[in-house]
């Protein structure tokens, strides 16, 4: 019994087929880049373009996106072509059952749900602070006790639950929900850019690569994995700060995996699914770049808020009104990050659970939405434990760290399944194969190692916990294993 069996494409397409666990399929590429813009543009477009500019890039923190955006770019493009050759749900977990094998696929997908999970989580929390301070704004105080921070954000266990509901009942209704969200998210960016061009003073670009400046290591767990092996020791600014700033921002691009989750759904995936991935990133790149711009040029690098850049910007210049309208987008920005992140993880569960790695009776579809009900209604009651009892913000990189090692895995997974499957048929087809993938894998492990110790330490017991599962249940359950429903030449043997 081999843990490195792969699952055939064309076994994959057949279960997507099966009416127990069939989706409906309703998406357009519109749907899919409008879901793309709605996990990518989160809390990062309202805090972290201030921080990496501040801490680490000064007005270069452009240069810094552009960079991100480069490397997500390479990452997409792995996406595009898997999504577009096996359009079915489960994104970096399936691509990789066709062409690294069983143990890989489990590995990744037990990553992604510490990622989906997790990440849905946390930035529950982080929509509870916007709220709280937006609501604030109007007059209105959430009890301390029942607020973020409080002894249960309520709050965010409120969202989760209202969103629950919602992903249940459809995808289409939920992604018309997040069609207007996004809306809302967007008219706030683009006045942030066209208001504040006028707020721009041409001095505060200068210098637009600040001096490099030497900074204080730290130590122990909390030091990156590459300063603990190599005893590197760490700057800010400079050439080398367009770089840190970079590994910083990356994290604000992550989320366009996602949109592979939704491939069952999608009426024309071979199509749809290369342009929601790359068209997500395209626009949210632009809009990035033009709000760091902005941003840098109203206030100097050095007197930015860490915290809250861009309502802090206008109110330099007097516009104190202008924080509330932002804290209202920052609300309706992270309603949508974690709407799409719920339904990420119950894809990729649910494909989990359809070839039986985990049970089979959470992925079982619901007779008239055509959803899996049973794993969002699970993924919802964990995320609403998690968010509004468990203090996450320490474990904020471990989303990170779950991302990006299915970035490195889709990435080498293209270059095998070239190989092994050149007959497939792809829509979207990645350029110098495999010197781009390769490029995108090392990116992503470089990005990996500058997390710090502790981050790979949890890291290293949530696969180990993943690992007991997969030998102790799945192993011998699963659909490859028992041979159930498998039609013949769908399992290959990897030697």
């Amino acid at each position: 019994m081999s843990i490195l069996r792969t699952k055939s494409i064309e076994q994959s397409l057949a279960d997507a087929d099966e009416p127990e666990y069939q989706l409906k399929r309703s998406l357009s590429a519109l749907d899919l880049v409008v879901f793309g813009v709605g996990v990518v543009i989160g809390a990062g477009i309202f805090t972290l373009t201030g921080r990496a500019a501040h801490q680490v890039a000064g007005p270069a923190i452009v240069l810094s996106f552009v960079v991100a955006a480069i490397c997500c770019g390479l990452a997409a493009m792995c996406y595009a072509e898997f999504a577009s050759t096996v359009p079915v749900s489960g994104s970096a977990y399936t691509f990789s059952y066709a062409s690294l094998g069983e143990l890989f696929a489990w590995i990744i997908g037990w990553d992604l749900l510490l990622e989906m999970l997790l990440g849905a989580s946390v930035v529950a929390q982080g929509w509870s602070a916007y709220l709280g301070v937006f609501l604030e704004n109007l007059g209105i105080t959430i009890p301390e006790s029942i607020g973020y921070g409080g002894t249960v954000d309520l709050m965010a266990v409120l969202l989760v639950a209202v969103l629950g509901v919602l992903i249940t009942v459809g995808i289409k209704e939920s992604l018309r929900v997040n069609m207007v969200l996004v809306s809302i998210k967007l008219f706030i960016v683009l006045f942030v850019i066209v208001a504040g061009i006028g707020f721009i003073d041409a001095a505060n670009y200068s210098p637009f690569v600040p001096p490099a400046q030497a900074t204080e290591a730290t130590t122990g767990l909390t030091q990156p994995l590459i300063q603990a092996l190599l005893g590197l020791s760490p700057s800010t600014f400079g050439i080398g700060g367009i770089f840190a700033g970079a590994a910083l921002v990356f994290f604000a691009f992550i989320g366009f995996d996602v949109v592979a989750t939704t491939a069952e759904e999608t009426r024309n995936p071979q199509r749809d699914l290369p342009r929601g991935i790359i068209g997500s990133l395209i626009i949210c790149t632009v809009l990035y770049c033009a709000v760091s711009f902005v941003v840098t040029g109203m206030v100097s690098y050095d007197k930015l808020d860490p915290a809250a850049a861009l309502a802090n910007a206008f109110e330099v210049h007097g516009q104190e009104w202008a924080a509330t309208l932002i804290s209202a987008g920052a609300v309706a920005g992270l309603t949508t990050v974690v709407l799409t992140l719920l339904i990420g993880a119950s894809r990729v569960v649910f494909a989990m659970g359809r070839d039986h790695l985990l049970p089979p009776q959470i992925a079982r579809v619901h007779p008239k939405f055509r959803t899996p009900h049973v794993i969002t209604i699970i993924i919802a009651v964990l995320t609403m434990v998690v968010a509004g009892f468990t203090p996450v913000g320490v474990l904020e990189e471990m989303v990170n760290i779950g991302t990006l090692s299915a970035f490195v895995v889709v990435s080498i997974g293209v270059i095998i399944l070239r190989r092994t499957r050149p007959d497939l048929p792809r829509a979207f087809k990645v350029p110098w194969v495999p010197v781009l993938p390769i490029i995108s894998a090392a990116i992503c492990v470089y990005l990996m190692i500058n997390l710090s110790v502790e981050t790979w330490l949890r890291f290293l017991i949530w696969l180990v916990i993943g690992l007991v599962i997969y030998f102790t249940y799945s192993m011998r359950r699963s659909r490859l294993a028992t041979g159930e429903g498998q039609r013949p030449h769908s399992v290959q043997t990897n030697a």
